[in-house]
C-alpha cells in the first residue's frame, strides 16, 4: 500500500492554518496552473475560511489556480446539503478566483448519470486527454475526508462504484438518502499530493484504522501516484 505521511498539529485550528500555508505555497512554487479538488466537512471549511483571509487570499496566484470537487450531492447549489455551497461561502465567493476557473459540479435539471457524465467530460477538457498518464498528474492537490465509515469522497462501503476503474467519474445512487456524484479512485489517486484532513477526538477510531491500513475501509484504497499526507491533530491521535 502507499505509505502514509502523518503531520500532527496541536489542534483543530493549527491543521487548517498549516494547510493553508501548504496549499499557497505549493500555488507560489508552481509557477503556472494548478489544480486543487477540494473535499466538504468542518475541517475543510475552516480551512476555506482561512484561504479567503487578506493575508492568504492576497498570495494566493487566482488566475492560475483552478478549483474542483472530489464529490457531490445532487442537490441545488443554494442547498444547506451542497459541498459547492459550502466552498462558495466559506472561501470562494469572497476571493478574486475568476469564474472560469471554478469547476463545480452540475446537479440542477440531470440525473446523477446526467451530472457524472457532464463531470467527467469537464476534467478530461482540462487534463487535455481521455487516459490518465501516471507522469502527469490531473491534480496538484487532492483534498479528501474519512467519514466514521471510512468512506471518502462518496465511495461509501459495499458500494459498486468502489471497483469502477474505467469511469473518471460515477454516480452513486442508494448509499444515502440524496444521489450523489463521485470521483472513481483512478481520478482521487491522480494527484502530486493527497491530504487527508481528520481532527478531534472523535477521529480518533476511524485514524487508528486508517494507519493500520484495514483494508475494509474506502479511504485506505486510495492510492496517489504523487505522495499521501494525513494531516491531523493531538486529539485524533490520543495525545490530547
Amino acid at each position: 500500500m502507499t505509505e502514509r505521511k502523518m503531520i500532527v498539529l496541536a489542534d483543530f485550528e493549527g491543521v487548517a492554518r498549516h494547510v493553508a500555508d501548504w496549499i499557497v505555497q505549493s500555488a507560489i512554487d508552481k509557477k503556472g496552473r494548478f489544480a486543487i479538488s477540494l473535499s466538504g466537512g468542518s475541517t475543510p471549511k475552516r480551512l476555506y475560511q482561512i484561504l479567503a483571509e487578506p493575508a492568504y487570499q492576497s498570495r494566493i496566484p487566482w488566475h492560475d489556480v483552478h478549483w474542483f470537487w472530489g464529490d457531490e450531492r445532487l442537490v441545488p447549489r443554494d442547498d444547506a446539503l451542497s459541498n459547492y455551497k459550502m466552498t462558495s461561502d466559506a472561501m470562494l465567493s469572497n476571493v478574486p478566483a475568476p469564474p472560469e476557473n471554478i469547476h463545480g459540479i452540475v446537479t440542477e435539471g440531470v440525473t446523477a448519470e446526467e451530472s457524472a457524465e457532464a463531470y467527467e467530460e469537464t476534467l478530461k477538457s482540462f487534463y487535455g486527454s481521455n487516459r490518465l498518464d501516471p507522469a502527469r498528474p490531473l491534480f496538484d492537490i487532492n483534498l479528501l475526508g474519512i467519514g466514521p465509515d471510512g468512506h471518502t469522497a462518496s465511495l461509501f462501503p459495499g458500494t459498486s462504484v468502489l471497483t469502477e476503474r474505467s469511469r473518471w467519474v460515477a454516480p452513486v445512487i442508494g448509499a444515502k438518502a440524496e444521489d450523489r456524484i463521485t470521483m472513481t479512485y483512478p481520478t482521487l489517486d491522480s494527484a502530486r499530493h493527497v491530504a487527508f484532513l481528520l481532527a478531534g477526538h472523535d477521529k480518533q477510531p476511524i485514524l487508528k484504522q486508517f494507519m493500520a491500513e484495514d483494508q475494509s475501509l474506502p479511504s485506505v484504497h486510495v492510492a496517489p501516484v504523487g505522495e499521501l499526507l494525513v494531516f491531523t491533530d493531538k486529539a485524533a491521535t490520543g495525545q490530547a
